[in-house]
């Protein structure tokens, strides 16, 4: 029967505030529904379980922000009904009950007020539909142990509508389904937290949420006001105009302990949608569309594993970080799984009313984004790719066999896969170079544009802020899993160790640290091409006397490190230094930062680099003793974090892609005779070896399919704008 599956009304014996008559004249109910327009009112709506304390909480909350309190049950359900909400309650029976107060929510109205919603108002669609144009709807997550204590205290052992067979936690878990997609800002609240308390972090976070949704450019003078962009627009441009990257104007939040301990228990998908509501404003992305967005990204049908980002203990107290069991067997699968679906969501509300928003995702890589940037866009619904093109540009002598493999079998419509015969370095500085060429078209403010095309140009490595983001869940969430397996407990410091070539990855990890995940030192580990070891120990960033070294990692064959611009406006704030600074490395080739910006870095960085017969040895060491299989990079942050690693605390070591991905060096490391170059027979002498992980099994299937691109460029600017444009042409037609 319906009411055993309905939490029906708690009513608490005393009544907490009631509003004085001249307050009521001011935010009382004497309009109707229809009269409601989109447009968001000012209220601040407190929403939660029942037991969760949205009236006492509500109360001190309205003092502090000077707001009139708005009780739905005392001050608005009961005069409209004119009898008492028990008493209704009594006459009807749940279920009828629970459409009257619908209806009754429908009616009602308010402006600038502070209102408490009763358990049950959730229950009811339409009336939330209405209710949400009043204000901003406020989750009050109180944990179900404490709700289900203060349902002790009041004595409360059953609820009206409860059957006397159902437990109350189960009605409880029942009830979240409800709250969950109806508000706007979800506040975590900690166990045994104080309504004081919660009152205050919710003030903190409606402050930060309403400043949240400004970015800025690293380069963007500290004198010059205004000329933010917000979080859509970032995302669809990718570069800013000055050729700096987006940042947000106000960081990000920063979460209490006791709000990380309630993402202990849950899954990956459960953080991921609670770390990101922290960090995309709920204007641009509603936290409805973002959970839909994630559960897409992290379902099993595209990681191999369900807790997506599996820990392994490798020795003593270093843990390795599983980032490769995404469709494309890297790390960049878990950013670039989501945000294809941010970028065409924000394509299809460009488009409506308007001409279409006809975008092309241009992308440079070193082996991994390329893969991961189509297989991500090629998921979108057919409705959505008619809208996005990708290019992808890879140094044709730069990335391993298998790499190749992937990308060029590719038989998407709307993508183009271009080797040139150059290095990572070229492909990016000429990416970046179309953007600068293209932004600040008159015919578009919304970054590069082709306007013999109509096309937009976006990118999607980690220069995008989009890309970057997701980042930062998983560096939290395996923080978070040592938490859960007791090998830490919450707050102990660890270490991380990341292979590092274009710094994105282990900038997740410093904005993990800066919203409150409590991470010591960040080892970043460089093959020969290790300019940010020199960089991080000097201070001087010195590309003068460089040429650039391929090696079998070449995923960090990088020698121009994007994110490190943003990692220095995150110590810095300063707009001009940066643009100096990068001015200089442009056009002299070298940079020197402060010496109070080098004891900065030094305080939570430390550097190392290994040769590769030091990685291959350590590819061997570890196969022989435990039967586990490293691929190139992972091998260089174990090289590096052994000399490194601290005794007194954990270290952790992302494992940035699958061994699969480089099999001819990981057989040769071994001492294994290559059979051919062919990546299915090489595929097969890896699985010969029976080795930990298992073949990745996306990733078998992958190589076995026919290449579809064959185009080889020199390293010619000219030369790649007359293929993109080619592209661009076949693809939207002109």
């Amino acid at each position: 029967m319906v009411w055993r599956r309905l939490y029906s009304r708690l009513r608490c014996s005393q009544k907490l505030l009631r509003l004085s008559s001249l307050q009521l004249r001011n935010c009382s109910s004497d309009g109707a529904a229809g009269s409601i327009t989109n447009r968001k009112g000012k209220n601040i709506i407190l929403m939660g379980s029942p037991g969760a304390g949205k009236t006492t909480v509500g109360r001190i909350l309205a003092r502090m922000l000077d707001k009139p309190l708005v009780d739905i049950d005392n001050d608005h359900l009961e005069s409209y009904w004119g009898i008492p909400v028990a008493e209704q309650l009594s006459r009807l029976g749940p279920d009828s009950f629970l459409q009257a107060e619908g209806e009754a929510l429908l009616n009602f109205t308010a402006e600038d007020c502070v209102i408490s919603l009763s358990g049950s108002n959730p229950m009811h669609q339409r009336a939330m539909k209405h209710i949400t144009t009043l204000g901003t709807v406020v989750f009050l997550d109180v944990p179900s142990a404490d709700i289900l204590h203060r349902l002790e205290v009041m004595k409360v052992n059953r609820i009206v509508g409860q059957g006397p067979s159902t437990d109350m936690a189960d009605i409880l878990r029942y009830w979240q389904q409800f709250y969950e997609g109806r508000y706007d800002i979800r506040v975590l609240c900690g166990n045994n937290e104080s309504a004081k308390d919660i009152a205050r972090k919710v003030q903190e976070v409606l402050t930060w949420h309403e400043n949240s949704n400004k970015y800025i450019s690293t380069r963007q003078s500290t004198k010059e006001e205004g000329g933010s962009r917000t979080f859509s627009e970032v995302v669809l441009e990718g570069l800013a105009p000055d050729g700096g990257l987006y940042v947000p104007k106000q960081g990000l939040r920063c979460l209490q302990n006791s709000e990380w301990d309630r993402l202990v228990q849950c899954s990956y998908q459960e953080r991921a949608l609670r770390i990101l509501e922290q960090c995309i404003p709920h204007t641009e992305v509603h936290p409805s569309v973002l959970n839909t967005m994630v559960q897409t990204a992290y379902a099993q049908d595209r990681f191999a594993t369900s807790n997506v980002v599996p820990l392994v203990q490798l020795d003593n107290n270093q843990h390795v970080m599983e980032l490769f069991h995404g469709p494309t067997a890297s790390f960049k699968d878990l950013a670039l799984q989501l945000m294809p679906q941010l970028y065409a969501e924000f394509s299809r509300r460009r488009s409506e009313g308007r001409d279409r928003h006809r975008s092309l995702i241009l992308v440079a890589t070193s082996g991994d984004t390329g893969s991961a940037v189509l297989d991500g866009f090629s998921r979108l619904p057919e409705a959505l790719q008619q809208y996005v093109a990708v290019m992808v540009l890879y140094p044709e002598d730069g990335i391993s066999p298998i790499q190749k493999a992937q990308m060029t079998a590719n038989q998407a419509d709307n993508v183009h896969v271009v080797g040139v015969q150059s290095d990572f370095d070229f492909c990016q500085s000429t990416v970046k170079s179309i953007f600068k060429q293209l932004s600040g078209s008159s015919e578009s403010s919304s970054g590069p544009y082709h306007s013999q095309y109509g096309v937009h140009l976006s990118a999607a490595n980690s220069i995008n802020w989009g890309r970057l983001l997701p980042q930062v869940v998983y560096h939290a969430s395996v923080y978070l899993d040592l938490v859960r397996q007791g090998t830490i407990s919450m707050g102990q410091e660890v270490d991380v160790c990341i292979p590092t070539g274009n710094f994105g990855n282990i900038l997740g990890a410093v904005y993990a640290k800066r919203m409150g995940i409590p991470f010591k030192r960040f080892v970043c580990a460089s093959n020969q091409n290790n300019v940010l070891t020199d960089f991080l120990t000097s201070g001087c960033y010195d590309l003068r006397h460089r040429s650039l070294h391929r090696t079998m990692s070449p995923s960090i064959d990088i020698l121009v490190s994007s994110n490190l611009e943003r990692f220095l406006h995150l110590l810095t704030g300063d707009g001009d230094l940066i643009a100096n600074m990068f001015h200089q490395l442009e056009h002299q080739k070298l940079f020197k930062v402060p010496d109070q910006i080098l004891s900065q870095l030094q305080k939570d960085f430390n550097a190392g680099w290994c040769h590769e017969e030091d990685c291959a040895k350590t590819i061997q060491t570890i196969f022989q003793s435990n039967g586990y299989l490293l691929d190139p990079h992972t091998a260089v942050a174990k090289t590096v974090a052994d000399r490194l690693t601290a005794r007194d605390h954990p270290m952790l070591l992302a494992s940035t892609a699958h061994y699969c991905k480089f099999a001819p060096d990981v057989l040769t490391a071994l001492g294994t005779s290559l059979p051919t170059n062919s990546p299915v027979a090489l595929f097969q002498a890896l699985q010969a070896l029976n080795p930990r992980p298992f073949l990745h099994g996306q990733l078998s299937k992958d190589i076995e399919r026919p290449k579809k691109h064959k185009t080889v460029l020199e390293a010619d600017r000219s030369q790649v704008i007359t293929e993109m444009e080619g592209f661009m042409r076949r693809y939207f037609g002109k």
